[in-house]
């Protein structure tokens, strides 16, 4: 009979063990449960000391080493201490694995996580247990029981006795040291067992003799580098800790320590990821305020200067769009070489994300060195980029700021020189600009118009004008565009130029878009209920707007609540937006077609769209541009252009409106050129729903005689 010394607090865990081992056919076991540490030290010292005749000797302790009254490796060694001739199990959860490990390091014959058990295999372990303790007992004659425990040992396992003389190296110990465990013996520990700090070069306090000291265990100096036998370095990390014989007393020293250079190798690529771009391997927006930050404070420091440079690519989502992601993603990685190219290695290029860079000239002498940078940069990036078999031409847009004028802390100058290249870009791309204070200010109109928009809905401050589409061979209006207009109580007439690229920016579109396609459809549908014959109405919509996964269901709710003909809905896209050549987009797209909704093209003629879109999506109505228009009287190219639209359009069997038509020479030139439709000043202004709708009483913009003085 085998007395088993069971010490958990856990009620179910304790009584399951109990059972298995009670009722096992692999030995005969009686276990004595107790819940607390000193219940345990209590049963141990009254066996020892054979207090009761029947008091048998304990053959094992199985412990839980969190208990109520002693937590951790001090369980372990207050019941080593009491009892070390008696094998010790571990009984541990996954997340004090460490724990259970070094009380192995300590003595302890070995470890069971507690989920892992069952009624049958720990009985075996147990028997085993007890077999292992009592045939190290004919060992100890031979071997200290701390070297046989370290034999054990998976990682580099190093020991000493009380004078630092090595005492014992297992194999993985040999490979790392470069000694073998012959040559090793009785030499001091310093020699085989050498180490530096990473960082410093100099010579590592090695924490052997004071673990034999203090009598416990204790890390490694961190950065620590072992230097092997034949000189090669690599860093180490783990723990030493006292040996104790099996009265407990110290005899010597372990030291456990395993080579972390792949660790430390993944840490560092971990942390250059984490600092720098993926794509094209600069530094991130992270790194770059650190760097930011450091350059300040040097040059603040020795009152230098230096420049910030914020630059975007003119018109990158095109190239996306129409030459997809992938080409895109190559160009980044050409334009982040080029810029590398344009700089000295003691500044830094960054990618902030998408098209927009940073570079920062950590010293400059004068203003106009960044000057000359930025120049530089634009020339090398305006060399076409050879992308497989495509030539890509760019230009980008710089802003420029400088420490200290432009801002004193990191987050201002970045602003800044944010407001001066969105200032180049409205001074027409491919340039750069110079931080200027009355950015500042225009930058807190636009944030105040930003505002301003966010209540115009709901304040009801928003509405509706419908500009005439006009047969430009009788003058009758076949058509009406939904325009839209705000009139601020406070600011007045705010001009769609002015506020519809801000409500695109901050995500406003959407909101806006279904409450213009909503009151156009109610518009037209009045008109009909008017007794006005029915007219279609064509409403613009923007990317944001298709993209949202509910557009469909808006136009349907839409069509079904006012009655509309879907056939009188017409939606306008531009150029640009169809050369996104995405699956979603077709997809919805030809569901409105299916709808029954027709779709123009706005602005013909300023983008780069193909006839494939054009059949592809089934557009309907071709809108040639105004800056197009314009000037067919002109410029002969311009009305090359226009003639060739016209021609094209009635080719593929689709309308074909001119826009922006003001003067009755623009007018005669499109009808010599058969041009079926204009809009513009010359047939009339956009006008309110009442308005129009009195237009509409009388069926023409224009007269018949103007039409033929025309």
């Amino acid at each position: 009979m085998h007395n088993i010394l069971l010490i958990q607090n856990d009620s179910a865990g304790a009584g399951a063990l109990r059972d298995a081992l009670t009722y096992s056919s692999d030995g005969s076991f009686r276990v004595l449960w107790v819940r607390r540490c000193a219940e345990g030290l209590r049963v141990l010292g009254r066996r020892k000391s054979a207090e009761k005749p029947h008091a048998a000797r304990i053959a094992a302790i199985l412990v839980d080493l969190f208990l109520p009254d002693s937590s951790g490796i001090e369980t372990f060694d207050k019941l080593f201490q009491a009892m070390p001739e008696v094998p010790i199990l571990v009984l541990t959860a996954p997340q004090d694995e460490p724990v259970a490990k070094s009380a192995v390091q300590r003595g302890a014959q070995e470890y069971f996580l507690k989920d892992r058990l069952d009624a049958y295999l720990w009985p075996k372990a147990v028997a085993s247990m007890i077999e292992r303790a009592a045939n190290l007992e004919s060992l100890y004659e031979a071997k200290d029981r701390a070297q046989v425990t370290l034999n054990s040992i998976g990682d580099a396992v190093l020991s000493t006795d009380m004078a630092g003389k090595v005492t014992y190296l297992n194999v993985v110990a040999e490979s790392l040291t470069g000694w073998s465990q012959s040559e090793a013996a009785g030499h001091p520990l310093e020699e085989v067992f050498r180490i530096i700090d990473g960082a410093s070069r100099s010579e590592a306090r090695n924490p052997m003799s004071r673990a034999i000291q203090e009598n416990k265990t204790l890390g490694l100096t961190p950065n620590c580098v072992l230097i092997r036998r034949d000189g090669t370095e690599f860093p180490v990390e783990d723990s030493a800790a006292p040996i104790h014989d099996r009265h407990g007393r110290v005899t010597g020293a372990v030291m456990v320590f395993h080579d972390v250079s792949v660790a430390r190798a993944t840490t560092l690529r971990m942390s250059y990821l984490a600092q720098h771009d993926g794509l094209t391997d600069l530094p991130n927006r992270m790194l770059l305020n650190d760097r930011l930050a450091e350059a300040m404070s040097l040059a603040r420091r020795h009152q230098r200067r230096l420049a910030v440079l914020f630059l975007d690519v003119d018109r990158f989502k095109h190239i996306n769009d129409s030459l997809g992601h992938v080409i895109g993603d190559r160009l980044l990685q050409s334009i982040a070489q080029r810029l590398l190219g344009c700089v000295r290695a003691s500044d830094t290029v960054s990618r902030q994300g998408g098209d927009e860079f940073v570079i920062l000239l950590s010293e400059i002498a004068h203003s106009t060195d960044a000057s000359v940078c930025a120049n530089k940069i634009l020339e090398a990036l305006r060399t076409p980029h050879r992308i497989d078999e495509n030539g890509l031409h760019i230009t980008a847009s710089i802003g420029i700021v400088t420490y200290p004028d432009d801002g004193m802390d990191p987050e201002t100058l970045m602003k800044h020189a944010d407001f001066a290249m969105y200032d180049a870009k409205e001074s027409g791309r491919d340039n750069y600009q110079w931080f200027k204070q009355e950015l500042n200010l225009r930058a807190a109109k636009r944030r105040s118009l930003e505002d301003h928009i966010r209540h115009a809905l709901e304040r009801d401050e928003f509405s509706l004008h419908y500009q005439p589409k006009v047969s430009l061979a009788t003058g009758r209006i076949v058509g009406v565009e939904a325009l839209i207009r705000w009139l601020h109580p406070d600011l007045g007439f705010v001009p769609p130029d002015d506020f519809i690229p801000i409500a695109e920016a901050c995500g406003l579109m959407v909101p806006i878009g279904r409450w213009v396609l909503a009151q156009a459809c109610h518009q037209a549908q009045a008109w009909q209920d008017m007794g006005l014959p029915p007219i279609q109405v064509a409403v613009n919509i923007s990317a944001v707007e298709l993209h949202e996964k509910d557009f469909l269901k808006q136009v349907r709710i839409v069509l079904a609540e006012t009655g509309l003909d879907p056939h009188l809905l017409e939606l306008e896209l531009t150029e640009t937006f169809l050369m996104a050549d995405s699956t979603s987009t077709s997809a919805a797209l030809h569901e409105l077609k299916r709808l029954g909704v027709k779709l123009a093209l706005d602005d013909f003629g300023t983008g780069y769209s193909s006839l494939n879109h054009l059949k592809r999506f089934s557009i309907d109505t071709l809108k040639i541009d105004r800056s197009f228009v314009g000037s067919v009287t002109t410029n002969t190219g311009d009305a090359s252009i226009v003639g060739a639209v016209i021609g094209m359009g009635k080719s593929l069997h689709m309308k074909v409106v001119a826009e922006g038509v003001e003067t009755p020479e623009q007018l005669a030139f499109l009808q010599v050129h058969d041009c079926p439709f204009g809009q513009g000043y010359y047939f009339s202004r956009p006008l309110t729903g009442w308005n129009c709708g009195e237009l509409l009483l009388r069926g023409t913009a224009l007269g018949s005689r103007e039409l033929q003085a025309s």
